[in-house]
Formats: C-alpha cells, sequence, structure tokens
C-alpha cells in the first residue's frame, strides 16, 4: 500500500468447492493486478464464494465491490460497517462540510493544514470500487460452516463502528483484522461526524470481549504484520500501553490546559506536523478521543474560547 503503513494481510478459506476471502486490499491498479495474477492459477483458480470483510477502512474493503460483482458473489459485512462504508463513499467529490472544518479548527489547527483539509476531502471514497448495494449481514455470535470448520462472528468496536473477527474454534484460528495487532495498536479516533463520541470506552470493553471469549492458545491472524501466539498477553500489553498514554497526557495536562495538537508529544513517540496530513488527521483524531474519555471519567473538561478554539484541563 503506499502508506506509512505499507501492507495488508488478506486471508482465504478453502470451502472444498471453492474459496472464500476475508479483506481485499486497496482499490488500485497493483493490486488488481496480483490478484489476477493469482487467480490464474492454483486453488485461488476455483470459483470464489463470498467475500467477507471485517470492517469498512479501505485495505479492507477497497476491493469488495470489484470481487462481488466480478464473480457474482455476496459480500458479508455487519450493518453498521457497511451502511457507514457507502455514506462515506458518498462524500468523494463533495466540498468539505462546515462541520468538518469547525471540528479541525477547533482542535487548534492553522489555516493551512484547513485548507488541505478542504483539498482532500472525499479522498476515501477513491480507494475503494463501489460496494454492491446489498450485502449479507454479519452480527455478533452468528456461526456458519465454511468447509470443514465452523467460524463465528465477534464484533468489537473502537477502532471502526462495528468491526467484524472471525474466530474458529476447531482451527484455534482468530482472524482479528485491526482490533488486535501484534506491534502497534489500532488507531482509536473521534471524527467530525460524531465529535463527542467515546470510542476508547468501547475499545477498551472489546479487549475484555476478547479475553473472555477467544482462548489464549488461538493463532492470531491480524491484518498488519505477523501471525502470533498469546492473545491475552497482547490484549494486557494494549490495555497497559493506552493506560500509560492516558497517565501522561494527565501529566502534561497538569502542567497547563491545552489544545488537541499541543496534546501530540504526550501521546505520541514521534513529532507530527503539517507537512504529513494523513498522519495530523490521525493523530488528531486519536487525542480527540483520549480527551472524549478523561471527560467522560470525570477528571478532565474543555471550554471553547473566544476563536472557537477547544482547550482541555485537568478538573480541580
Amino acid at each position: 500500500m503506499p502508506f506509512r503503513l505499507n501492507h495488508i494481510n488478506v486471508w482465504t478459506i478453502d470451502t472444498h468447492d471453492g474459496w472464500v476471502l476475508v479483506d481485499t486490499g486497496l482499490n488500485n491498479p497493483d493490486t488488481v493486478a496480483d490478484w489476477l495474477a493469482v487467480m490464474a492459477q492454483g486453488p485461488l483458480s476455483r470459483s470464489l464464494q463470498g467475500v467477507y470483510v471485517t470492517h469498512m477502512h479501505p485495505d479492507h474493503v477497497g476491493l469488495a465491490g470489484w470481487f462481488t460483482r466480478r464473480a457474482g458473489v455476496p459480500l458479508y459485512m455487519s450493518r453498521l460497517e457497511y451502511l457507514s462504508c457507502r455514506v462515506m463513499h458518498a462524500d468523494t467529490n463533495r466540498e468539505a462540510p462546515p462541520d468538518g472544518v469547525l471540528f479541525h479548527r477547533r482542535a487548534g489547527w492553522s489555516d493551512a493544514a484547513i485548507e488541505s483539509y478542504r483539498n482532500r476531502f472525499g479522498n476515501f471514497g477513491k480507494h475503494i470500487h463501489a460496494l454492491p448495494d446489498s450485502h449479507r449481514r454479519l452480527q455478533d455470535g452468528d456461526e456458519f460452516q465454511l468447509g470443514e470448520h465452523v467460524w463465528r462472528i465477534i464484533t468489537t468496536d473502537g477502532h471502526s463502528p462495528e468491526h467484524a473477527c472471525l474466530y474458529c474454534l476447531g482451527l484455534k484460528l482468530l482472524i482479528a483484522g485491526d482490533q488486535v495487532l501484534p506491534k502497534i495498536s489500532s488507531n482509536v479516533s473521534v471524527f467530525a461526524s460524531e465529535p463527542q463520541a467515546n470510542p476508547l470506552k468501547e475499545w477498551y470493553e472489546s479487549l475484555d470481549k476478547l479475553r473472555l471469549e477467544v482462548p489464549n492458545d488461538v493463532l492470531v491472524l491480524p491484518s498488519h504484520n505477523e501471525p502470533f501466539y498469546g492473545l491475552h498477553e497482547r490484549l494486557e500489553s494494549l490495555r497497559s500501553g493506552q493506560n500509560r498514554t492516558l497517565d501522561r497526557l494527565c501529566q502534561s495536562l497538569a502542567i497547563r490546559p491545552q489544545r488537541i495538537v499541543d496534546a501530540f508529544p504526550a501521546l505520541f513517540n514521534r513529532p507530527i506536523g503539517e507537512q504529513d496530513a494523513q498522519q495530523l488527521s490521525l493523530a488528531t483524531g486519536e487525542a480527540v478521543a483520549c480527551m472524549n474519555f478523561l471527560i467522560a471519567q470525570g477528571s478532565v473538561e474543555r471550554t471553547i474560547d473566544e476563536n472557537g478554539i477547544a482547550w482541555y484541563s485537568l478538573k480541580a
């Protein structure tokens, strides 16, 4: 992929008479060419039976419409992920909305950064082949037979609206999508479309849910980096790491009130500048998520100054 995170893992499952695909990669010419080459021979030259998508981000859903139309097969996706993706895809080539400008100005973005946001708005859909006009809904707890084995859907929240992990007890496998990654933590962001959301609370709850529902001895198949064992240890590591991040943020807020952009040094181990618009956007969403979580916990408060900028401080 042409991003800082330059790859995605996708998975195929043998169904005896064919195969199903879990996640697809981006909609771009190189990825399409790679898929055509892989499907020209070997086990994937058999018929595709269906496409399962863990969540709506372009690296996961980008070619779902291409595959389903090409093979005449259904798309399996949770309802919130499917509908959210359709809404965001509809923003392609739209003018940036006033609510989006307000959200980023309130976070402390400069005029130049906001102008860059205006110019980039609607790019989400450019990496996604238009989704099919219908889908088959994946719901938490759904079980289905694929080949010799039964798979169960476990939905999680925080990284995306209704992320679907696929768990197979018989194979001791968890297709984890972006919910659990071995080397990095998944982005948990607040967006302009729901500025008061608390996705970090949902992310913590999803860690608890996975620990309860999936045993520690599974092989975790993540969307980025290598498969790994030790699910429960990784869940605890993610929780502890986020707790430390929130502690650093509170220590920083104890020194002085801050805008969202002022909080970046406490949250991230690399500089966040306006020259990398994607990283600025991701960092802003994560910082707002941390602030909203602490506000809900009762430890932080927000005020809006006369210029419309949000300032965050520890409650006395």
